[in-house]
């Protein structure tokens, strides 16, 4: 009986040869079992690692808008919205330094009635004060600064210069009355500030039903998270017009 012979037919030489040759073609290796290392994973950004830790809606979508209510007041709607200047437009260039600028306004509406319903049927709400306080957020647990403070009486302050007035404060039933501050700017903060909280406060008096001689004193609260990003460079401020918003 004869041996197996130590040498491939031929066919078989060519096969194996082809073989060969189309795994170098593809650069995979026969002995290496995969030796490609992953890619590493990416270090976070500073802006992401901002937006991390201040959840900011403001930030985020360019705008703040907020519907809250209040004991007493059954659907009557207060509206809070916030929004950056045409000044400092993009958000995601607010630095510690240099100012940054945006406007707020502070609105309610009597949804027990249809929208469009006649203002006469619809419950008065006065806007007496506005208040807003600031306190930044910062990366290492430092001291905190208050680069925003406000404390006025509504009617004087706001946009409109002859606003609807009583007693009790300015009108701000939609749609015939609204408050509006425009261009308040954010001082500079210190560069491990993260982040800025803002809490804004509208002691408002809302008519117990329509017709009534008889006010509710209530005041609404709304705090608004806005993320600072790190950088060298002041936030740049563009000058706009006297009326621009």
């Amino acid at each position: 009986m004869r041996g197996l012979s130590s040498k491939a037919p031929g066919p078989l030489r060519v096969l194996l040869a082809s073989l060969v040759l189309a795994l170098a073609a593809s650069g995979c290796s026969v002995l290496s079992g995969g030796d490609d290392k992953e890619p590493a994973p990416q270090a976070p950004t500073s802006a992401t690692a901002s937006t991390d830790l201040v959840d900011s809606q403001f930030t985020r979508d360019g705008t703040f808008q907020s519907h809250l209510s209040t004991n007493g007041a059954t659907k009557v709607d207060f509206v809070f919205t916030i929004y950056p200047t045409k000044a400092t437009p993009r958000t995601n260039e607010w630095y510690p330094g240099g100012k940054k600028y945006f406007t707020f306004t502070f609105q309610a509406y009597d949804l027990a009635k249809k929208l469009r319903a006649p203002f006469s049927t619809k419950r008065r709400v006065y806007l007496d004060r506005v208040e807003v306080t600031s306190e930044t957020i910062t990366t290492d647990g430092g001291a905190t600064e208050q680069p925003y403070e406000l404390d006025v009486t509504a009617a004087d302050s706001t946009f409109d210069p002859q606003p609807v007035t009583t007693r009790y404060g300015m009108l701000v039933t939609s749609p015939k009355g609204a408050f509006e501050l425009r261009n308040q700017a954010i001082g500079p903060m210190s560069k491990d500030t993260a982040g800025v909280e803002l809490t804004f406060r509208a002691v408002v008096y809302v008519q117990a039903k329509v017709g009534s001689s008889t006010y509710l004193k209530r005041t609404i609260k709304q705090v608004v998270p806005i993320a600072i990003f790190p950088s060298d460079k002041d936030t740049v401020a563009s000058k706009i017009p006297i009326n621009a918003n």
